[in-house]
Parts: C-alpha cells; sequence; structure tokens
C-alpha cells in the first residue's frame, strides 16, 4: 500500500511539472518572439503553478494571520526547497533562491522563467542585486527572500543577512514576516529540512514516501521600514520570527 501510494504521489508530481514546463515553454518562446511577457504575468502562473505543486506534497498547511494587501518584501526563516511552493500559493511574488538552485533538473529551469533572481554566494556582488531587489518592489511586486541565506533543520534561527534588507528600506517598503515549521507526530519534523550534502532528488522521494506531515506558517505582524537602519531592522525580524518559533526563550543567533 505505502509502494502504491509513493508511485501515486510520483505520477501526480509528474503531470504537474509536465504541465509547469508547458507554461514555462510558452513563456521562453514569446521572449524568443520579442513579446516579452509581463512580470506580472509571470508572478501569476507561477502561483497557480506552486499552489498545484504545493497539493502534490504530503504536507497539511495550516495558516494563520492575515495575507497583506499591499506588496511586500516577504522574510521567511528557511528549511527546504519546500519552502518556496508552500509560500508561493499565498501571493503572486518574486523569488530570490541561491545560484545552485538554478542547476537543478527541470526546476532550476522552471525557476528561471519565473522570474526568479538568483544569489551568488560570496561573489561581492551585493550592489547589482540590490539593484534588482529595489526594482522589484518600486514596481510593486511582492518579493520573498530568506535572509539566512541557507537551510537549517528548524531547531534555531541563523543570522539574518541585513544586506538583503536595503532594498525595502531604500524604497520605503513594508517587510512582511513569516515564521515556517515543518511538524512530524507534534515535533520538529527531521525529513522535510533539506540540508547538507542532501540532493533534490534523494530528498523528494524520501519524502513522497513519508506520511502527511504538518506545516505551520505564521504570518506574522507587518514591520515598518521608515527610519530602520538595515542592521536595525534586520534585528527586529529576527527577534519576531524567532518569538514566533520558539518563544521568548529562543535558541538563535543575533543579526548582524
Amino acid at each position: 500500500m505505502r509502494r502504491l501510494r509513493l508511485y501515486a504521489r510520483i505520477a501526480r508530481l509528474g503531470v504537474i511539472v509536465a504541465v509547469g514546463l508547458l507554461f514555462a515553454s510558452g513563456l521562453k518562446l514569446q521572449s524568443l518572439l520579442r513579446l516579452r511577457p509581463s512580470p506580472a504575468l509571470r508572478q501569476r502562473l507561477c502561483c497557480w503553478f506552486l499552489a498545484r505543486l504545493a497539493a502534490a506534497l504530503p504536507f497539511e498547511v495550516r495558516l494563520t494571520g492575515s495575507r497583506p494587501d499591499l506588496p511586500m518584501l516577504w522574510l521567511a526563516n528557511h528549511l527546504s526547497w519546500t519552502d518556496i511552493p508552500l509560500l508561493g500559493t499565498l501571493q503572486p511574488m518574486t523569488f530570490l533562491a541561491k545560484s545552485e538552485v538554478r542547476q537543478w533538473p527541470l526546476l532550476g529551469w522552471l525557476a528561471a522563467e519565473a522570474g526568479t533572481l538568483f544569489i551568488r554566494r560570496g561573489s561581492g556582488d551585493s550592489g547589482a542585486l540590490n539593484q534588482q531587489l529595489t526594482a522589484e518592489l518600486q514596481h510593486g511586486r511582492a518579493l520573498l527572500i530568506f535572509p539566512e541565506g541557507t537551510t537549517t533543520n528548524g531547531t534555531a534561527l541563523r543570522t539574518f543577512h541585513s544586506r538583503l534588507l536595503a532594498c525595502a528600506i531604500e524604497t520605503g517598503t513594508p517587510i512582511q514576516p513569516v515564521a515556517v515549521r515543518y511538524l512530524r507526530g507534534g515535533q520538529i519534523d527531521p525529513i522535510a529540512p533539506f540540508i547538507g550534502d542532501d540532493d533534490l532528488l534523494s530528498h523528494l522521494f524520501r519524502l513522497l514516501a513519508t506520511d502527511v506531515a504538518v506545516v505551520e506558517i505564521k504570518l506574522l505582524q507587518p514591520i515598518d521600514s521608515h527610519g530602520m537602519d538595515r542592521n536595525r531592522l534586520a534585528r527586529h525580524c529576527h527577534n519576531a520570527i524567532a518569538e514566533a518559533l520558539y518563544g521568548s526563550a529562543a535558541p538563535t543567533c543575533a543579526a548582524a
């Protein structure tokens, strides 16, 4: 029975990825024909696709808090590649991902065609990256970043990279902090986190073979970026997410 369930999940996921490839191919063709599909269209199609992808994953989503009416800079703690489809269903938005994602089979190409921005760790191009992030917010498009810069196993919150928040300060964009937690049997889920030397396909098959886990997504009170320097803003956001995840005795590192 468990094997049949796994095969059914794989088949469903395969159909969804195939549909995503069709959409992405259509967008690519429009670009080649110089029709230039709008970023807003890319965001809407991406949101539609991610909603189907998230529904195919073995998670029960428990969402609390209110979705913002205005475009914001979304900040979330980062545990797994699954964070993106789960959060991407909440609102059309642009994502910032590490450059390694671009090399993933199929999903990397899909991410690029959806308008994902990629960051190379240690590349020294923070000025160019900030210009890209600022442009997204200036055009009124919601943007999601993971300020820890990497994934964790969910037991603690890493330092936030404050340079990623400069775009919000420069554009006066509010921050939407988000706390994400994966639970299995009421405890921190050891399977959902995508960390270390794990590869995407191995993690995906391991995840699809398991029972349904719970994902808690907490949309916290928005934070005004006006009058903030980026370090202070990073600490404020860090503290808000840490408290939502762990309470007042949060096992965290202060943001630099």
